[in-house]
């Protein structure tokens, strides 16, 4: 197993561009280290293609006119990852006891191998111990019947399939609860409330032919390069035809500045580069509000002096009338918005906003794309929303190149909301499921993530089942909730590979080894097929053919329905056995709760680029409650939640490149030139000389958040960046210790991960 942190970690500046042969070489690094079998070659020839599997990582779609390689340097470390021949098996855990391993790197953990057996936890060895399948279920079960509903929490992964998907949420509801927490109450959950609340759909509303359609993009608060780096051959290609693209991102991320395409041999050999920015703006952490609405402010000021002049108008008048509400109050407040404050608040000269606001005003086509660089924040909805007004302003929504794109992660954090992962009664039909399965529903609302580690906190929830994930190591308040882990009667994990979480057991604890989504998934019926969602509302089907990593591996459908027949009674119209043997079942069961969205849904699995589920804001249709779009005007100009202060600094947590979510593939963040640690602290200068620190000097970080708790991260390197006054960057999930449970976005509960109050300790 090759080691990748050092003791002697280099931190230089990184002057290549994104993709390039820097992607060649880090993939001709991560296959011989995973020692990834031959088949790998073949599977990664049929990743994100018609007819193979759906990439494990991000969730950009997968277009139905493909380039022959259809992977990215992430793509492709998650499938290595996944195809690696390393093995975590029995005798590994009798080797080392659980308080042992808590002392091993994330990085560590994972890189020793898929997990091969279903494994108990015994409390007198403090190791865990395999077991068989039916005693595992058996045990599980004895637990959770007696259990009040209310008290379980039913967690799930953004990869996990739809059809497990729909499985798992069915159960948790025919159990007694909609605590169905998942990866979008951690990322987008601002946008599915924001966008619903002012367009009627929780989604983006286009799609990939948009980008060859807009003469313009808005870019907010998303790390293309080592976030979804497929999307940079959509930008590239916007470039080439002259497409301008203004960003707003703190940090200057090479992926937003350069990209050398490794599909295209010229600009291989030549080395030649795509500037994908047309301008950068680096607007502070929180900011994001001001700066649009600063863009606004200058789209209403030369709006009337057109109109006073006699010429055509800036903003679109007719599509303002037909289309919203709202508007006056909007505009009012962007006229009475001050420049002073403006401009502090964006951290950016008023300058650099009216050029952005110039490209914006002649562009006839505009998308807005977007990250957890504006949903992660305490004024997240506010952000989305804010993209919303600036994009209504000149009907930029619901005609083509035009609209709201959120770029999701997860591969199909998306998908599992449209079949029922959510806590929100309102976004589930449950009386076309109470007819269609004869049980009576829960009605109130279930617990989200910030919610459901509130009550393990504090003790109310008694068992936790997690259909994939990291949980303990993506929730805000790491100490006391590890140390409250504990104390829950049941912990369930599914999972294809050793986590931090599995190392914190409650009094029962069960490890169970699943398939991943590359292997073949054998059945009764024979071979099968899942499918997922991609962050532009496609369905996909998903085929995997790789060897499974052991022969005692279930797939999750299989886990799933197992699970269901230990705690739910006998039911004669959910055939549990039946939906596992042919996964076909569950997707005419999902057709007949969804018909509109998944209308002749196993005919439609292969069609190239996927088949679209439909978005009615595309189409100019509002399903609100005025029946049009809204403008919803901002209660302020920060997006923060807090005040700034001496010594009070703005954290923003962020991904590494070599990392995806808190699946750490090694430790080189190649774009920010550092090499062998992940314990950085990102600094501007001139905040470096203020605060008397010296570039390589350790320090450690206390939150300052106000509420008397004492919360440190310890051993970071001091590093000059490229970042704004003010703010601080560090790496995700190591610094969410510092993150109070209780800071998280107004509405929508999403740990508000990119600007946390902090201090610096010398």
């Amino acid at each position: 197993m090759a080691k990748q942190h050092s003791d002697k970690p280099e931190i230089t500046p990184f002057e290549g561009p994104a993709g390039g042969w820097g992607s060649v070489r880090s993939l001709a690094e991560i296959f011989p280290r995973e020692r990834v079998p031959p088949e790998t070659l073949r599977e990664l020839v049929r990743q994100n293609k018609p007819d193979g599997f759906q990439c494990v990582s991000c969730a950009w779609p997968k277009p139905a006119n493909h380039h022959p390689v259809e992977f990215c340097e992430e793509g492709a470390k998650a499938t290595a990852w996944e195809l690696t021949t390393y093995r975590t098996t029995p005798e590994f855990f009798a080797k080392h006891t659980l308080a042992e391993l808590r002392g091993w790197k994330d990085y560590d953990l994972e890189q020793h191998g898929r997990l091969t057996h279903p494994l108990r936890y015994d409390a007198a060895t403090d190791k865990y111990v395999a077991c068989a399948w039916d005693e595992a279920f058996a045990e599980i079960g004895a637990v959770l019947r007696p259990l009040d509903p209310k008290s379980v929490v039913f967690y799930s992964s953004g990869r996990t399939s739809l059809e497990a998907s729909y499985m798992y949420g069915l159960m948790a509801r025919m159990y007694g609860n909609q605590n169905l927490p998942d990866s979008s109450n951690m990322c987008h959950e601002s946008t599915s409330v924001g966008l619903k609340a002012a367009i009627g759909v929780p989604v983006g509303t286009t799609r990939l032919e948009d980008f060859e359609q807009c003469d313009a993009i808005l870019f907010f608060g998303q790390n293309v390069g080592s976030n979804a780096p497929r999307m940079l051959h959509d930008l590239r290609s916007a470039r080439k035809r002259g497409v301008e693209i203004i960003t707003f991102n703190p940090l200057r991320e090479r992926g937003l500045e350069r990209f050398t395409d490794p599909q295209n041999p010229i600009e291989m050999a030549t080395r030649a580069e795509t500037n994908i920015s047309t301008q950068y703006h680096q607007v502070k952490a929180g900011g994001d509000i001001a700066a649009m609405m600063g863009i606004a402010k200058f789209l209403v000021e030369w709006h009337d002096a057109a109109i006073l002049a006699g010429q055509p108008a800036v903003l679109d008048t007719a599509f303002i009338e037909a289309h919203t509400h709202g508007f006056e109050d909007f505009v009012a407040a962007v006229r009475a918005a001050d420049w002073g404050a403006i401009v502090h608040e964006a951290g950016l000269a008023k300058t650099a906003l009216e050029e952005a606001a110039r490209v914006y005003a002649k562009s006839k086509a505009v998308m807005a794309i977007y990250g957890m660089g504006l949903t992660q924040h305490v004024k997240g909805v506010e952000n989305v929303r804010m993209v919303v007004n600036l994009l209504l302003m000149r009907g930029n929504i619901g005609k083509p190149g035009a609209g709201p794109t959120p770029v999701r992660g997860h591969s199909n954090v998306q998908g599992q909301r449209t079949v029922g992962i959510t806590e929100k009664t309102e976004l589930v039909p449950v009386e076309k499921l109470e007819a269609q399965y004869g049980f009576t529903a829960p009605r109130e609302k279930g617990l989200d993530t910030v919610e459901s580690c509130r009550g393990v906190i504090d003790g109310s929830v008694k068992a936790f089942v997690a259909l994939g994930g990291n949980f303990l190591r993506a929730v805000p308040e790491t100490g006391p909730m590890e140390a409250a882990w504990t104390n829950l009667d049941l912990s369930v994990q599914i999972a294809t590979k050793l986590n931090r979480n599995h190392l914190f057991p409650g009094k029962v604890t069960y490890l169970l080894p699943c398939l991943g989504r590359i292997e073949t998934d054998v059945q009764a019926s024979g071979p099968q097929v899942v499918t997922v969602e991609d962050s532009t509302s496609c369905i996909h089907a998903s085929r995997g053919k790789a060897t499974p990593a052991s022969k005692h591996l279930l797939s999750e459908p299989a886990i799933v329905g197992a699970l269901a027949k230990q705690i739910l009674p006998a039911n004669p119209k959910v055939d549990w056995d039946a939906w596992v043997a042919d996964y076909a079942t569950i997707r005419d069961a999902i057709e007949q709760t969804y018909p509109l969205v998944f209308r002749d849904f196993n005919a439609r699995l292969f069609q190239p680029g996927g088949f679209w589920k439909g978005n009615k804001a595309s189409e100019r249709i509002w399903q609100t409650e005025s029946g049009k779009a809204e403008f919803l005007t901002p209660t302020g100009l920060s997006a923060t939640g807090f005040a700034d202060a001496d010594g009070r600094f703005r954290l923003m947590t962020l991904r590494s490149n070599d990392q995806f979510n808190t699946t750490i593939y090694g430790y080189h963040d190649r774009f920010r030139g550092v090499k062998g640690t992940r314990d950085v602290l990102f600094m501007h200068a001139a905040d470096i000389a203020a605060a008397g620190l010296k570039e390589n000097q350790i320090v450690a970080l206390e939150s300052d958040a106000g509420d008397g708790i004492t919360r440190r991260r310890e051993g970071l390197i001091v590093t000059p960046y490229s970042i704004p006054r003010g703010c601080l960057g560090a790496y995700y999930p190591e610094c969410n210790v510092l993150m109070p449970v209780e800071h998280f976005a107004e509405e929508s509960h999403v740990p508000a991960a990119k600007s946390v109050p902090v201090k610096i300790v010398a």
